[in-house]
């Protein structure tokens, strides 16, 4: 897609991202955006592309606002095989949302409430040194 040899709906474009509609979308103006540098999660995406990646789904984002009159949003990542991923290569989905849309918040995606404290898990998370 972002060389253009599979077609695909292209909304934006900037140097650093492309912007298509999902060809399964689950509302009106679903869109992902996309990297043009090959990265299969964000854990991948060179430090030096995260800014413009994100600058692209903030504008993508009040594009779709003014032209569709959204709501509100939801954006989202599958990050990996067990959270749905299905293409190799990130993309983030910019979901547009409308009041009474059947749809949930981003906790509904998954119920799995942890067994430990809260403190324990911060602590594990704090013990990580980067």
């Amino acid at each position: 897609m972002i060389n253009k040899e599979i077609f695909a709906e292209i909304v934006y474009e900037d140097k650093d991202t492309i912007a298509i509609l999902d060809v399964h979308p689950r509302a009106l103006g679903h869109i992902m955006i996309i990297p043009k540098v090959h990265a299969e999660t964000i854990l991948d995406l060179p430090d030096e592309k995260v800014e413009g990646v994100f600058k692209a789904v903030k504008k993508v984002t009040s594009i779709i606002e003014k032209a569709l009159s959204v709501n509100d949003f939801t954006i989202g990542i599958n990050h990996g095989n067990v959270s749905g991923q299905i293409v190799k290569h990130l993309h983030i989905h910019i979901i547009p949302r409308w009041e009474n849309d059947g749809g949930g918040s981003i906790h509904s995606v998954v119920d799995n409430p942890p067994k430990e404290s809260i403190k324990e898990t911060a602590d594990k998370i704090r013990s990580i040194k980067y």
